[in-house]
């Protein structure tokens, strides 16, 4: 189906200054305390007692695009007649972007289903050939068969008259009450069907069409913990069609914003109409910490507005190992 002209791209807000927060060594050494006493095996003398000697920032911006899209399509339905309206060729229909439809809001997933105009019409059950009964399956149509008791032969033990079936050998289909037909189970015995276009509207904001792009400053912090995170929000932006970001300080971020709208705005309006666009760039900030404990030096990062802690060589761990041993 032909996409809805999509708005065009509107002037975005002025850039602002990307300001660069750094974390204190206090707040490094309480988020370390802090991961330490969280881990049943973690002594808590490197996270009190280590003396940091260096701390380095390795902010990591993660840019984030999302397209809220309305997609259209018809599909032919029909539902027994019981005198519902019949319009069709009344006049033309009407074209399926021409039909009102309520967003539930937007960036919020939902889904409608709406009965086009003007195209009901009505058409003969294909299982009973419009006669609203079918012949009864369980007796053939005959209305009855053959006496569970007797047999058919309408004397039981000592040629005495069966009382079942009063000597005839046969029996009322309880199925069909005897009368040989039973009520289609496709119209419900309406013998027509009502013939109708149904409109249906999604709208959409999804994993599929919300990318994240995160630029690493080579901290050596695993990107896997960054996606636990949250950052700082440096830029937020929403308009029907953004326009990519520019003069923030990392070219990486302007050339991923560059890249992932022409994607979506290329993309999604051959198939949907674009609704809303919103784009985000977060700080989210990473800090090495070098500490000596011990006579040795050790290494931490903390990151994420959630002050996380990754600590892979913990220098004082300890494991309880209960073994029973045979007397």
């Amino acid at each position: 189906m032909p996409a809805y002209p999509g708005p065009q791209p509107t002037p975005g807000p002025e850039q602002p200054n990307w300001n660069i927060p750094s974390i204190s060594e206090d707040t490094a050494r309480e988020a370390f305390m802090l991961f330490a006493s969280s881990k049943c095996c973690y002594s808590s003398a490197p996270a009190k007692d280590g003396v940091i000697t260096n701390m380095a920032a390795f902010n990591t911006y993660r840019y984030r695009l999302e397209t809220f899209t309305e997609s259209r399509s018809t599909e032919w339905s029909q539902e027994p007649y019981s005198g519902q309206t019949v319009d069709a060729y009344a006049q033309p229909p009407p074209e399926p972007w021409d039909i009102p439809a309520n967003s539930p809001g937007l960036f919020v997933d939902g889904r409608q289903c709406i009965r086009v105009p003007y195209t009901s019409s009505l058409k003969n059950c294909d299982s009973c050939v419009g006669m609203g009964r079918k012949p009864c399956k369980y007796c053939a149509g005959a209305g009855n068969k053959l006496c569970r008791l007797c047999n058919g032969y309408g004397f039981r033990i000592g040629f005495n008259r069966c009382y079942h079936c009063n000597g005839r050998g046969r029996e009322n289909c309880n199925h069909c009450n005897g009368q040989g037909s039973r009520m289609c189970e496709i119209c419900h015995g309406k013998r027509q069907f009502l013939v109708f276009k149904i409109l249906n509207v999604q709208w959409l904001e999804q994993t599929n069409i919300t990318e994240d792009y995160v630029v690493e400053q080579c901290s050596g912090l695993q990107l896997k913990n960054l996606r636990k995170v949250s950052g700082k929000e440096l830029f937020k932006e929403s308009q029907p069609m953004v326009d990519p970001v520019i003069g923030f300080p990392d070219p990486n971020v302007v050339q991923a914003s560059q890249q992932l709208v022409n994607e979506h705005q290329g993309k999604y309006q051959q198939t949907s109409r674009i609704l809303r666009q919103r784009q985000t760039i977060e700080l989210i900030p990473v800090t090495k910490v070098a500490y000596k404990w011990k006579e040795e030096t050790h290494i931490y990062f903390v990151y994420g507005n959630e002050l996380k802690v990754s600590a892979d060589n913990y220098p004082a761990t300890c494991c309880l190992i209960i073994m029973n041993n045979n007397i």
